[in-house]
């Protein structure tokens, strides 16, 4: 039971709204919903089997939404001479190393028979903060819009996060993990992409190879047919148990409050320091940052074990000690947390800089030596902050 309600509480932080649906052939034959629009709800389940596809074995059948809420099925690709199937996701670094190949590779086969999906296997609710350091995004079905969009795929991106329900049928080992199946739909290739997981650094040889023969009917060798697929584990919904212990773990941290002279702030924002620094000023009488102020936590999360640190600056009164940290620790905000030693709100805003204008909330992305790399006056777009942090020179989005 308390898998199952923890799973339900962070599911609502992000809105998820659970709906019934079905589809039904539409005038045209094409399979849509009868209720328009996907609704996920991914959800703690008990553990399955997983299969092992060997070389020869029928491709399982598939039922499973693509990023538009239109489902897809295996008999939709019946008239393909070959079916490729890209188990991989959102956050994992080895999937987004071989992304663009991957979407090259389609477009070099447009026209021969050859069809193309992408699958995410993964369980949202089964990664934390901390394993998304290289990404902007995780694998909610709302995220995989937003990654499909971004890099202009040119294939159908499934959702199977909710039970995992046709991808243990398939028993992807990591993210990415390419199977290659035949007219008659029987596997003839499992494995990479190719050797070589830096970018630019190889042209996705080993699938190119795989559906090549197949293209061809010819038998690829046993020592090519199966190659291991390296990558991130699969987020399996049953295996969140760390996933649990962590959220608590984090939650139990000290959180403490010092108060900050105008020259230590001074000295804070010149970052004598080997990392990028995130510092968010903000109050507990400023509505937008009490909004916007758990995604700096989670930022802290994501990003913390890289060169990066997450510093909050309230501009609460110093007579309000106690009620900016009592704020704090209801936010689990166990990072630096300071509070200016002032009432001249004016001596703050000439150390920040005088294109601040006073209002809150601001928050400023500088690296080593002072330099501002990105600043938002106002309310954060937390997507845009993180791209502007995992796509920075110091972060990067691969390992």
């Amino acid at each position: 039971m308390k898998k199952i309600v923890l799973g339900i509480l962070y599911l609502s932080t992000i809105g998820l709204v659970i709906s019934c649906g079905k589809s039904e052939e539409s005038s045209e034959g094409i399979k849509t919903n009868e209720v328009e629009g996907f609704v996920p709800n991914p959800q703690v389940v008990s553990e399955k089997p997983i299969a092992k596809l060997a070389i020869g074995d029928p491709a399982p059948p598939f039922n499973l939404p693509d990023i538009n809420g239109q489902f897809h099925e295996l008999e939709d690709y019946a008239e393909n001479e070959v079916l490729v199937v890209n188990f991989t996701c959102n956050h994992c670094p080895t999937a987004q190393a071989y992304e663009d190949r991957f979407i090259n590779l389609v477009n070099d086969y447009k026209g021969k028979s050859v069809a193309f999906i992408a699958i995410s296997p993964n369980s949202p609710i089964a990664i934390l903060p901390e394993e998304l350091g290289y990404t902007d995004l995780s694998d909610f079905y709302e995220d995989m819009k937003l990654r499909a969009s971004d890099k202009g795929y040119n294939f159908p991106y499934l959702y199977d996060g909710d039970t995992h329900e046709f991808s243990t049928a398939y028993g992807p080992t990591a993210t990415p993990h390419v199977f290659v199946f035949d007219k008659e739909r029987k596997l003839t290739y499992s494995g990479r992409i190719d050797s070589s997981e830096k970018p630019g650094t190889a042209n996705a040889e080993d699938v190119r190879m795989a559906i090549e023969a197949t293209l061809k009917g010819e038998k690829i060798p046993d020592e090519q047919a199966q190659t291991p697929a390296f990558g991130c584990s699969i987020k399996w919904a049953w295996k969140n148990e760390y996933t649990i212990k962590m959220n608590e773990e984090w939650a139990k941290k000290e959180v403490t409050l010092e108060k900050l002279s105008p020259s230590g702030l001074a000295d804070l924002l010149k970052n004598n320091s080997d990392q990028l620094l995130l510092v968010n000023f903000w109050a507990t009488w400023c509505g937008p940052c009490i909004i916007e102020y758990p995604e700096f936590i989670t930022m802290q999360r994501m990003y913390g074990a890289r060169d990066f640190r997450f510093v909050s600056v309230s501009m609460d009164n110093p007579d309000s000690f106690d009620k900016a940290l009592k704020y704090l620790k209801s936010k689990a905000s166990a990072v630096p947390n300071y509070l200016m030693d002032t009432n001249d709100k004016y001596e703050v805003i000439k150390v920040v800089g005088e294109d601040w204008d006073g209002s809150l909330p601001i928050t400023l992305l500088i690296e080593p030596g002072g330099k501002i790399a990105y600043k938002v006056p106002g309310t954060i777009e937390p997507l845009a902050l993180k791209k502007a942090i995992v796509d920075h020179p110091m972060i990067g989005r691969y390992y």
